[in-house]
């Protein structure tokens, strides 16, 4: 995997649970923090997807949505 080198710190104790862990999942200390990272991402775009679901929440106002979806996609063909 290309990419860039990247420094960072860690308290003592981090570091040595770092070790650890990598040690225990026979991966490095570097996919460790790059698995850390991903997940870290996901629960971040979660939280956006659900804060877009709760801000958009009750906008619509024009009867049942559920009803207006099956009228105006009653006409479309699937095969």
């Amino acid at each position: 995997m290309a990419g860039n080198r990247t420094i960072i710190t860690l308290p003592e104790e981090d570091k040595q649970w770092l070790e650890s862990y990598s040690r225990a999942h026979h991966i490095s200390m570097a996919e460790a923090i790059r698995r850390g990272i991903r997940k870290l991402k996901d629960v971040e775009r979660e939280g956006t997807y659900r804060m877009h679901v709760r801000n958009s929440s009750g906008i619509w106002k024009s009867g049942d949505g559920l009803t207006y979806q099956e009228k105006i996609r009653s006409d479309w063909h699937f095969q």
